[in-house]
C-alpha cells in the first residue's frame, strides 16, 4: 500500500546533537524544521511555525522545575526525545527534550503548518474550518500528528516519528516575545515564530483557572 510522500526539502533526520544544546538554541533552530509522523497513508508532516522553550530546573514554568517525577522522567533523559502532557483534562501537548542528560530543559510545539496528509489531519480536528487552523495551537499540532500517551517518549532520532531538517528561518523572518499563558516567568522572551505565518497564536497571557488532573504550567 503507497501513501503520501515526505514532502519536498523535508531533508535528512535532525541528529542527538542538534537537540543536545540549551533548549532556548534548539526552540529557535527549531522554525521551518519538518515534524513527520506515521508512515505511508497515516504520515503526517508539519513545518514548524512556532516554539516554546523551557529551562527546567532553573525556571519556575517548567514541568521539572521540583524535580524529577513520574510524569516529567522523560526530561531528565537523553535530548530528542518527546515529552507528551495532559492538559486540562482534554488536551495532549508535545515538546522535545533538549540539553544534556538531567538538566531537563524542553521545547514545546505550539504550532505549524500541514504539508502532508492534509486529509487525515482533518479528520482529526474535525471541528475546524480553516486548513491554516489544523495545527494550530500546540494541542492542535498533537492532535493533527496523532500523538498521545503511547508517544511519550518516543526517540525523534531514531524512531518512526522524527524531527527533518526542512528549511531553517532566516533571522530577520522570526519574531520572539513573551511565553503564552504561563502563570510564573512569562515575560521570558522564549516564544519563537515565524512572522506573519497563519496559525501563529495570539498572545494572551495566563488565566488562573481552578486546578485538575492534569493541569500544566508549561504554556498550554
Amino acid at each position: 500500500m503507497t501513501g503520501p510522500e515526505l514532502p519536498p526539502g523535508s531533508g535528512r533526520r535532525l541528529t542527538r546533537a542538534f537537540f543536545a544544546r540549551p533548549p532556548e538554541v534548539v526552540a529557535r533552530d527549531l522554525l521551518g524544521r519538518v515534524v513527520v509522523s506515521g508512515s505511508g497513508p497515516t504520515t503526517v508532516a508539519v513545518r514548524l511555525t512556532e516554539v516554546e522553550a523551557y529551562a527546567g530546573a532553573d525556571d519556575p514554568a517548567s514541568h521539572a522545575f521540583r524535580g524529577s517525577t513520574a510524569r516529567n522522567a522523560v526530561m531528565f533523559g537523553p535530548a530528542g526525545h518527546l515529552y507528551l502532557y495532559f492538559v486540562y483534562g482534554m488536551h495532549w501537548c508535545a515538546n522535545v527534550v533538549t540539553g544534556p542528560v538531567g538538566e531537563a530543559s524542553a521545547v514545546l510545539l505550539r504550532g505549524g503548518e500541514v504539508l502532508t496528509g492534509s486529509d487525515l489531519a482533518a479528520l482529526r480536528r474535525p471541528g475546524v474550518r480553516r486548513t491554516a487552523d489544523l495545527a494550530r495551537g500546540p494541542a492542535g499540532l498533537a492532535t493533527v500528528l496523532g500523538w498521545g500517551p503511547a508517544t511519550n517518549g518516543h526517540d525523534l532520532v531514531t524512531g518512526e516519528e522524527q524531527l527533518r531538517a526542512g528549511r531553517r528561518v532566516a533571522d530577520d523572518a522570526l519574531s520572539t516575545g513573551p511565553r503564552v499563558g504561563v502563570s510564573v516567568a512569562a515575560q521570558v522572551p522564549w516564544r519563537f515564530w515565524v512572522t506573519g505565518a497563519p496559525g501563529v497564536s495570539a498572545y494572551r497571557a495566563a488565566v488562573r483557572r481552578p486546578r485538575r488532573t492534569g493541569s500544566s504550567s508549561m504554556g498550554d
